[in-house]
């Protein structure tokens, strides 16, 4: 459903508004991530408390429900078709099924007629802050049972912090002063690509860049001026870039550019773009500043299979723009590292 953005959207809209919905749920870059302990404790309490076998935080991707944390059974996902929280999202309220073989929603499931047998379901929406419920924490038996006013309350109470633990990790993987993704959530999307390309050949390049003579700005004009200098680049390169592409700090000065699904010669014409973009900005400050860039660039490739190799080349065509006069765009190539 496409909603109206000139009028406010109301609760019902955001049940309804799908593509809003999957936006809020792919902001979080959740999706296929390990197991983290903040989740799995969530999940074992509502096992304890409310006296189940089996516990969930589920999110309903496109097609798919996927389990950030599932205690008491043994799976990653199921088909979105199936599953019970499919049916939580679509209401602001918890879902309650006491018995699944005597409710027609349920009663030919095969997770109902086969394993693992679910008889009896509670389920609380996640909603995130702006509204949108993204997926449920659940309580599964598998026997018939209702579960008491108490019971849901807990689960209640616990679902709100599901979703703050998501919105805590997403701050964490952002740096502070930049908004761009920390080294480590960058690299984390470095691997992302190579595991495409290892799978389906898909073209990715990373672009490299470093801000030239950032130590005199931080002298001349003071570390006040240099954090400017840093939001004023992340910004200009987060204006320039696709919504697919990720932007990282990587460290200092240095930013990191993430382009799927772009040729070597493509991102060779980006970086270009970014670099001749860059000389010509103005830095708002008394006095005013402007700043260049030296930029290196490596497609996804041979001897470019690991995180720390691809980043490793890109980081030698870097350091060949800063030798060869700063401001300027360098290819790697294939079997280019530079020395520690």
């Amino acid at each position: 459903m496409q909603v109206d953005m000139g009028e406010p959207m109301t609760p019902q809209d955001r049940l309804t508004d799908e593509q809003g919905r999957l936006a809020t749920l792919h902001r979080y870059d959740i999706l296929d991530t390990p197991a983290e302990g903040a989740f799995d404790k969530i999940t074992e309490m509502v096992r304890s408390v409310v006296g189940v076998p089996i516990s969930a935080v589920s999110l309903i991707d496109r097609e798919r429900q996927w389990f950030k944390s599932i205690a008491g059974l043994d799976a990653a996902q199921t088909p979105r078709s199936v599953a019970f929280c499919d049916h939580t999202i679509r209401q602001a309220e918890p879902l309650v099924v006491a018995d699944a073989q005597t409710d027609a929603r349920f009663v030919d499931n095969p997770l109902v007629t086969g394993d693992p047998g679910i008889r009896s379901y509670a389920g609380v929406p996640l909603r995130t802050p702006d509204g949108y419920q993204i997926g449920s924490l659940c309580a599964i038996d598998t026997k018939a049972r209702d579960f008491s006013p108490e019971q849901l309350a807990v689960l209640s109470g616990l679902a709100p912090i599901v979703v703050e633990q998501m919105e805590l990790r997403l701050l964490a993987e952002r740096d502070t002063l930049s908004g761009a993704l920390t080294r480590r959530a960058f690299i984390a999307e470095v691997d992302k690509q190579i595991a495409l390309f290892l799978r389906h050949q898909r073209p990715s390049a990373l672009l490299l860049l470093d801000i030239d003579h950032f130590k005199a700005i931080n002298d001349s004009h003071g570390h006040g001026a240099g954090d400017e200098v840093i939001a004023a680049v992340a910004d200009l390169c987060r204006g320039l870039s696709r919504p697919s592409d990720s932007l990282g700090r990587l460290g200092g000065e240095e930013f990191g550019l993430l382009l799927p699904e772009t040729s070597e010669a493509d991102a060779l014409a980006a970086a270009q773009r970014f670099c001749d973009t860059l000389a010509r900005h103005i830095v708002p400050h008394d006095p005013p500043l402007t700043v260049t860039a030296s930029f290196g660039v490596a497609a996804v490739g041979r001897n470019r299979l690991t995180s720390a190799s691809w980043i490793a080349a890109a980081d030698a065509a870097l350091y060949a723009a800063k030798r060869g006069g700063r401001n300027r765009v360098m290819l790697a190539p294939q079997d280019a590292l530079r020395a520690a």
